[in-house]
């Protein structure tokens, strides 16, 4: 049997479906998270809750994808991202489908991304943006505001780079 068509055929609980609960996880506290912020904090710069010398908490409102990118483009970028959210998270749970339930490092990641993107598209559709409150700094200079959502999608994308590198060298001894 080719390694594709063992993929295929297997059932429900061989697949790494399961692992959609390590994406609802994510999406609870980062819409629980922002929930906090939005209602314990008051917005902006001025109100910023400093914690340590290179991190604090700072509400913001992102319009844009992370990081900022596309904050200020007019709006149709809120559909975009959606679009981009629900096209990327049902990709990664297709594959999630097809790859055993055993490899952890893979599906971990694809539920982290699904995770993240799904909680940043709550934000766009109920908010019209995204919720950031992240703040990490050195010296003057700021990264943009940033959220849970925003991390574990960066967790699970450099989680898949990891796996194919370790999928590269299992491929090369075997």
């Amino acid at each position: 049997m080719t390694q594709q068509s063992s993929k295929q055929g297997l059932t429900l609980k061989q697949s790494g479906i399961r692992w959609l609960l390590l994406a609802v996880l994510v999406f609870i506290i980062d819409i629980g998270s922002k929930f906090l912020v939005m209602n314990t904090m008051d917005y902006g710069w001025p109100n910023r809750i400093e914690i340590l010398p290179f991190f604090n908490l700072l509400y913001v409102h992102n319009y844009g994808a992370a990081f900022s990118f596309l904050n200020d483009a007019g709006g149709w970028q809120r559909w975009l991202f959606a679009a981009i959210a629900l096209g990327v998270s049902g990709l990664l749970a297709f594959w999630m489908r097809r790859t055993p339930l055993q490899n952890r490092l893979a599906n971990g990641a694809y539920a982290l991304i699904i995770g993240g993107a799904l909680g940043n598209l709550f934000d766009r559709l109920y908010h019209g943006f995204v919720v950031d409150f992240l703040d990490f700094y050195a010296g003057t200079y700021h990264w943009p505001a940033f959220n849970i959502a925003d991390t574990a999608i960066c967790i699970g994308a450099a989680l898949i780079i990891i796996e194919g590198f370790m999928a590269d060298k299992k491929e090369t001894a075997s």
